[in-house]
């Protein structure tokens, strides 16, 4: 597995890897995580990746962390 690039965004943190021909783009927020694989072939540049790191992508990926933490808290505290 090689990885191509990590960062942090919105205190997402980002890392993008190639392995077996896919891209695997894995966003990290706290005990929460998205995990996201597309075939190399889809992408013409590695460079491309940065469509999904920006845009309504990465906005609907910040919402649904928000959604995951709203039910995994709400499970919490009916432990």
């Amino acid at each position: 597995m090689r990885v191509v690039k990590e960062l942090i965004r919105e205190e997402i943190r980002i890392s993008i890897f190639s392995w077996n021909n896919k891209y695997i783009l894995k966003f990290e927020f706290g005990p929460m995580e998205q995990t996201f694989k597309l075939n190399e072939m889809d992408v013409l540049e590695e460079a491309d990746l940065e469509s999904f790191l920006e845009g309504d992508f990465f906005k609907q990926i910040v919402e649904r962390f928000h959604e995951m933490g709203k039910s995994f808290r709400a499970q919490l505290e009916n432990l």
